[in-house]
Order: structure tokens, then sequence, then C-alpha cells
């Protein structure tokens, strides 16, 4: 089993942790992730884009002209996609891109994406976060420690905490989720991750095979 350092918000060792080796120590396969990436993007899209067809836009109803004797190129109704303010041919039309992805294959993922910020050493278990009140300059402290004063870095809760939630909302790059929130890309896209203890215990019993 793997074990990880626990630490105070001083960035003081204060304990170690013992882990799963099948959450915190899985080999990592680049293709897997990026394809849980993807299909967690795809959900998110608004697919909101809308063109109007010719039977929906305004117009239309009777025959510009007569069909010979003009000159002009015969023309049935002025919706033609041929025509300027005339209908859409093939446009977009609101729709969802999400697609359905096994469960086993996003929780593989997960535990991919949670070793491989244990091999590189940057995730670090925090015992207590130190703070006392709602103060953004506090937090910001506490995260320049443990991310090398990138701040760009994803703390992981056990439980709903609305100091920490507060104090880290208007400080850039630094995001806070709750265990079950807990997802590949936010892995991926930020540098460091902190987790309070407690949530450890969680994340192991809601991913081991």
């Amino acid at each position: 089993m793997a074990t990880l350092a626990v630490y105070d918000a001083q960035k003081q060792k204060v304990g170690e942790l013992t882990v799963q080796d099948d959450v915190f120590a899985v080999p990592v396969k680049v293709e897997l992730l990026q394809e849980v990436v993807r299909w967690q993007m795809a959900k998110r899209r608004a697919g909101t884009a809308c063109t109007k067809r010719r039977d929906e836009v305004s117009g239309g109803g009777r025959k510009p002209w007569r069909q010979k004797g003009t000159g002009r190129a015969r023309a049935g109704s002025n919706t033609s996609p041929l025509w300027k303010r005339g209908g859409s041919v093939f446009g977009p039309k609101p729709r969802s891109y999400a697609y359905k992805l096994p469960k086993k294959v996003r929780a593989l993922a997960l535990r991919m994406a949670l070793s491989d910020k244990v091999g590189s050493d940057r995730l670090f278990v925090l015992r207590d976060f130190g703070l006392n009140e709602i103060k953004t300059k506090n937090m910001a402290q506490l995260v320049d420690r443990f991310s090398d004063g990138t701040r760009k870095a994803v703390i992981v809760t056990s439980e709903p905490n609305q100091i920490v939630e507060l104090s880290a909302r208007n400080i850039p790059y630094v995001k806070v989720l709750r265990q079950e929130g807990l997802n590949v890309y936010d892995l991926l896209r930020y540098d460091y991750v902190i987790i309070h203890e407690p949530a450890v215990a969680k994340i192991e019993e809601r991913l081991r095979p």
C-alpha cells in the first residue's frame, strides 16, 4: 500500500496516511484520460446553435413573379436558400452532444488522474485548513504554500465547507470541489491537488474496484 504524508495548514508534516494502491497507484494511460475528458466536455456543450429553415423564415406565400416572360430565372418563393434572407440549408439545430461512457471506464480514469498527481508529488493531504473566518488573503496564502506560488490548485473537501468555498471563490485558478464532485477534467486542468484528510477515505470507498 502507498503512503501519503499528511500536512497542517503551514505545510508541516504531522503524520502519514496509508492509501489503497488500486486507487492512488494505478498505471496511467493517456488515451483513456483523453477519452473521459472528451466525454466530459461533450456533456458540457450547450448545443443551442439554431438556424431557420426555409419553412421558418418570414415571407413566402406567393410566387415572386410569373413563371415565364420576365427574362429572369424561375422563382417559386422568396424563402429559398438561394435568396437573401432565405432559409438555411442543413444548418444547426438544438441538440445534445452527450453520449454514454461506462462507469468503470470513468472510475478507472479518475484513479489514473489521482495516481498521476501522487506520482508527480502534486497531491497533498491536509489535516486542517486552519481557517476561522471567510478571508481570501488567508486562503491565498494557504494555496501558495502547497502550489509553489502558482495558485493553480483544486481543493477537495470531505463535506460542505462554507468558509473554504467562499474564501477561495475570488482567487483565479483555484477551485473548491466536494469529494463527490471530483472529476478527471479538473484534476488534469489544475497543477496541484489539496485533499482534506477525511475525504481520502470517502474517495477510496467510491473508487475502489
